[in-house]
């Protein structure tokens, strides 16, 4: 009896790493994230013409971390589109904070001494409504476009740089070979002494914590810091907490920077909240920002003797190490402006 050849075995399909999945299932329709929220009767709030500028995305976790019925919920005010948004209020522009004045190289920021900003990617796993860089020219000034080449150049050539800061964007949008090329790249420059990375991704997906992630943040030469960007305690829940905690152990030190957001945080129990919540989770409470006046957000903005008061209460209430610095970015200062 003559037996029939075995067929080949065919190839598995190739599965995208989890993180990158649930990037592709984030909620992107206004009026979807509304429904799943049993908010309908909030439709007619929802400004297309601002969703078509900045386009809303936001991962379906972070979606079940919202109030269901709430339509004050301060993570879902965070990202859904609203006509307050086309309304121009004077003294709000493109570029709040002189990004494009500190331009040294494709994707290189440098406002500060020491320190070289790196705008990684222009993508984001959460699309914040009061982002400063929400008009940045991404397509044209993105740092990892050219394989990093201008900015390591810069880099190298200037001593005087010790810290480089990935941001973005979120820079921990890029696949993790990718940011490994930009770290090979960086290992061989003497100077250089630490690595920030700003991101959002390990509270809005922290899913991204992964195996290799980890491996990467675990094999690098320098210090890492980074810096979350939690606005309220409800954005933590296990999966996060389990994320950062993973993070720590990898070696990584963990700030929170936060924006003081009206209707979000402009209270003195939400930002106790928040920074009890960012300690047990194993991050420092470093910066309390005052809004970016960019287009688009005036109304999340709270008035700085508001700030003040806001920041006095909690100093009243909160050991000194849980209080962040109440601080305003300013075009030409040389640092943070405290408040």
């Amino acid at each position: 009896m003559i037996t029939a050849a075995p067929s080949p075995r065919q190839p598995a399909p190739l599965t995208p790493p989890r993180w990158q999945q649930a990037w592709r299932d984030a909620v992107r329709d206004p009026r979807e994230l509304l429904a799943l929220l049993g908010l309908e009767a909030l439709a007619g709030r929802i400004s297309d013409e601002a969703a078509a500028q900045f386009p809303l995305r936001v991962p379906r976790g972070f979606v079940a971390r919202m109030r269901h019925g709430d339509a004050a919920d301060p993570l879902l005010r965070q990202v859904l589109p609203l006509d307050d948004e086309m309304r121009p209020v004077p003294g709000f522009g493109l570029d709040a904070v002189g990004d494009a004045a500190a331009k040294k190289a494709t994707g290189v920021i440098q406002k500060y001494q020491g320190r070289a900003l790196l705008v990684a990617t222009g993508s984001c796993a959460v699309n914040c409504r009061y982002c400063f860089r929400r008009h940045f020219p991404y397509a044209e000034e993105t740092a990892a476009r050219d394989g990093w080449r201008d900015a390591v150049a810069l880099i190298r050539a200037d001593s005087g740089i010790d810290e480089v800061l990935l941001s973005g964007g979120d820079p921990l949008s890029l696949a993790t070979p990718k940011l490994a090329e930009l770290t090979d790249a960086l290992a061989g420059i003497p100077h250089l002494r630490r690595l920030r990375i700003h991101s959002r991704l390990p509270v809005v997906l922290p899913e991204r914590i992964d195996d290799g992630l980890l491996a990467w943040l675990s094999s690098l030469p320098w210090p890492v810091a980074l810096v979350i960007h939690a606005n309220h305690a409800n954005e933590f829940d296990a999966g996060v907490d389990a994320a950062l905690a993973r993070l720590r152990q990898a070696g990584v030190h963990l700030l929170n920077q936060a924006v003081l957001l009206r209707g979000v945080n402009d209270s003195v129990d939400a930002l106790a909240a928040l920074s009890e919540r960012c300690f047990a989770a194993g991050v420092l409470p470093y910066y309390l920002h005052q809004l970016d006046r960019v287009a688009g957000v005036a109304h999340f903005e709270v008035d700085d003797d508001r700030a003040r008061d806001l920041h006095a209460a909690l100093a009243a209430r909160l050991s000194g190490y849980l209080v962040p610095r109440l601080v305003r970015e300013v075009q030409g200062d040389t640092g943070k402006r405290p408040l």
